[in-house]
């Protein structure tokens, strides 16, 4: 598809066409597509202009533009008394629901016999083009909020070892006031991230109905054109704050322009001044960056008056969602098989919960906060647990157990720690080695039976001997404490086995037997 011409290239294709190829006004209306009335009107602009067409052949867009704008207000009242209202149109625009169409009709209310849409239009565009660049792209308020990492980072040092850090510098920017929050973290990882993202809704004081993060990936999973694989914690967080994520397509630089155009400001007003400041903390360069994120955010826009707080006090404020009773508690998900004991191990604290038994070899979907534990198969959930963070410790309820369950109720990491604490520190400590080095704790089970039945044949400190010895020569293993406990090795202390020696004897073959 051909690229859609700019106004200032048009009106310079009318003039060309006109004036140095000797085209009819209905020959240059059919060739561009647009009316003869239309062109008669740009053409009879330029000609109170006194140029020549040769004239603007080196002129910039800019200056083009300042140039019939010049000649408008001089020979044009009407188009002056308009003018006025240009930039109280811009903000308008970014307004929901608001269109240029719907102004003009505003427009002709107050003015019956002004401007035709189409130069009313094209005089709105023609002024939008010499203001801020990414000012007149068409955010509307509440729209967009547009994210990114810097590619400098800033440093921290430690006041003890003189360590250097370097930190990651996370910016976020509104699409239509351009109001903007700036932080310093640590990592560009999900913890981080999510806290970053957080602090900017709370910042702004609420959350605009789409958040467009570059495709990093504690945001984005996988990177599509045309869809993107969210991050499920990412997506949970948007859903707290009742808005959505929209990443920027990884081919479409426009995506993501406002946020690039706001991270080469942070440099420039909030980098550039720190450079020569040494800080030994993240609190107190973050500090520092807010004093002077507050000072962008109060500086008057380039060739404007309105600054970014006063533009997002005005028309951006009230249209963002609003801010739910509590922060969002991050979500974590692990996906496992219910174990043969119906049973899910969770990994991060080593603990299980019970499901339904029927569940038993299938695979499930853990969700966890720092509260509370829910257990889903597909989309329904089968089981809710305040959250229990005893290692090897077992949540279970009744309803879930089978009918048989009293004949491996006692068959858990609990019981057989809580046996060997009887028997002594080092039995102890030898058991939860052996359940911490298995992948599952249940594969260590009949080893921890084999080792508890054997501490009723043996004396308490006979058994906290023969665990001790295991421990320190790292052997654990059922089999090692049996072989121990009958051969009494446990009472051979490392010198005296580096001393013992074979004794002579006549039947005992040498070396030079086995050659």
């Amino acid at each position: 598809m051909p690229k859609r011409k700019t106004d200032m290239e048009k009106v310079r294709e009318i003039l060309r066409l006109c004036l140095d190829l000797k085209y009819s006004l209905r020959d240059t209306s059919i060739a561009l597509g647009v009316s003869k009335t239309t062109v008669g009107e740009y053409l009879a602009e330029f000609k109170r202009t006194g140029l020549r067409y040769q004239d603007i052949a080196s002129m910039s867009d800019a200056e083009f533009s300042e140039l019939f704008e010049k000649s408008n207000k001089s020979s044009n009242p009407m188009y002056e008394d308009l003018s006025k209202e240009f930039e109280t149109m811009e903000k308008e625009l970014k307004r929901t629901g608001v269109t240029l169409y719907l102004l003009w009709e505003e427009y002709l209310q107050r003015l019956p016999e002004g401007f035709s849409y189409s130069r009313f239009c094209h005089h709105y565009r023609m002024w939008e083009r010499r203001q801020d660049p990414d000012m007149h792209m068409e955010h509307k308020a509440g729209d967009i909020t547009y994210m990114d990492f810097t590619g400098k980072k800033m440093e921290i040092v430690d006041p003890e070892t003189g360590e250097v850090e370097q930190v990651e510098s996370f910016v976020a920017i509104l699409g239509a006031s351009q109001l903007t929050y700036v932080e310093f973290i640590r990592t560009q990882k999900l913890e981080d991230w999510i806290w970053v993202n957080e602090n900017t809704i709370w910042y702004f004081g609420g959350a605009t109905r789409g958040l467009t993060p570059d495709n990093l990936k504690s945001a984005v999973t996988k990177a599509c054109n045309y869809e993107p694989l969210i991050n499920e914690t990412y997506n949970a967080f948007a859903k707290h704050y009742g808005t959505v994520i929209l990443p920027a397509r990884s081919v479409k630089p426009k995506d993501k322009s406002l946020a690039e155009n706001a991270v080469n400001l942070v440099y420039q007003r909030i980098f550039a001044p720190l450079r020569n400041r040494t800080f030994h903390s993240l609190r107190e360069l973050n500090e520092a960056a807010w004093e002077l994120m507050e000072k962008h955010n109060n500086t008057p826009f380039q060739k404007r008056d309105t600054t970014r707080r006063q533009l997002f006090n005005e028309i951006e404020k009230s249209e963002l969602l609003p801010l739910p009773m509590k922060r969002y508690e991050l979500k974590r998900y692990q996906v496992s098989k219910v174990e043969f004991n119906y049973h899910v191990y969770l990994k991060d604290d080593k603990h299980y919960y019970s499901v339904p038994y029927q569940y038993a070899g299938i695979k499930v979907k853990t969700i966890y906060t720092s509260r509370m534990v829910e257990i889903f198969k597909e989309d329904v959930r089968i089981a809710i647990y305040q959250r229990n963070r005893k290692p090897y410790g077992y949540t279970t309820l009744k309803e879930h157990m089978p009918p048989d369950h009293q004949l491996v109720n006692g068959w858990n990491p609990d019981r057989f720690i809580s046996w060997a604490e009887k028997k002594g520190g080092p039995v102890k400590e030898f058991i939860q080695l052996m359940l911490d080095q298995r992948a599952h704790p249940q594969q260590a089970f009949k080893a921890c039976l084999g080792v508890l039945k054997l501490g009723s044949s043996y004396e308490d400190e006979a058994m906290q001997a023969a665990c001790k010895k295991a421990i320190e020569v790292n052997s654990i293993s059922y089999r090692f404490i049996a072989n121990s406990l009958k051969n009494k090795t446990y009472k051979i202390d490392d010198q005296d086995s580096e001393d013992m020696t074979i004794p002579f004897h006549e039947n005992i073959r040498g070396k030079e037997n086995y050659k």
